[in-house]
């Protein structure tokens, strides 16, 4: 390894010290990062004169607000939109069925991002299109994986409106439903936004493990038959779990309900 590239390697080293320890003295520094602490010293310097780093009111070293544009940045290049079109592309490709992404907006999801099917025979899903979050594969996912608080709240005052033949209207079997669901790590729905029409709906959780997104595939309920609905689950939560490590998420951290 180069020098220069021991020396980026050691600031990133001392850097991430900072992401368990707000606040840390130059001793503290020095035995976390096991540095020599003329080494430490010096690379705070640094450090601090480009802006990573800053002194507090006692001396001790915090990270420097350069960091919240470079947070505002990376934002900025992981727009849900923009990171989950490649990956719904494929999978409409893989499935032959629309692909739908939503996010919540209150006690609603909203359509945010949609790939059409190719079959002559199509549900028709605009982008800007609310739903309730009882209704429905895609919808529901927002639902199951909502703070558990918030969702004892929803749950407690949310009146269930029947929306097609197999919308769920009876609170104790949403609760079981929800319930399944999130056992499961997946929804499916057969006519419960539209007649005749199924999806399936898996979640995507970002870098902090919040479920922050739904992703689903819809079509006709006759095109979803059991042969095929394991398929269509497979592909689903896979698209979904790759969205989610393109938004940073790690395996296994998740928080929710």
């Amino acid at each position: 390894m180069s020098e220069t590239n021991s020396t980026v390697m050691k600031a990133a080293q001392l850097l991430r010290l900072f992401l368990s320890h707000p606040h840390l003295s130059l001793p503290q520094i020095v035995k976390l990062s096991g540095l020599p602490k003329t080494s430490a010293y010096r690379m705070l310097c640094s450090l601090e004169e480009t802006g990573f780093v800053r002194r507090t009111a006692d001396g001790a070293y915090e990270l420097g607000l350069v960091f919240l544009q470079f947070g505002h940045a990376v934002s900025e290049q992981l727009d849900i939109r923009k990171v989950s079109l490649p990956v719904m592309q494929q999978l409409g490709k893989e499935v032959g069925e629309a692909v739908n992404l939503i996010v919540r907006d209150g006690n609603e999801a909203i359509y945010v991002e949609k790939v059409d099917t190719s079959e002559p025979v199509r549900v028709y899903t605009a982008i800007g299109r609310r739903a309730p979050l009882y209704g429905g594969a895609c919808p529901r996912v927002l639902l199951t994986y909502m703070p558990e608080e918030e969702q004892k709240v929803y749950l407690s005052q949310v009146k269930l409106e029947p929306i097609a033949n197999n919308t769920i209207t009876d609170l104790q079997q949403l609760r079981r439903t929800i319930a399944m669901d999130r056992a499961n790590g997946y929804t499916v729905s057969h006519s419960e936004l539209y007649n005749f029409t199924s999806a399936v709906g898996a979640p995507i959780i970002d870098h902090s493990g919040h479920v922050v997104a739904g992703l689903s595939i819809v079509g006709q309920e006759n095109r979803f038959r059991d042969e095929k609905l394991p398929f269509y689950i497979e592909k689903t939560v896979a698209a979904a779990k790759e969205i989610s490590e393109l938004l940073g998420w790690t395996s296994g951290e998740r928080r929710g309900a």
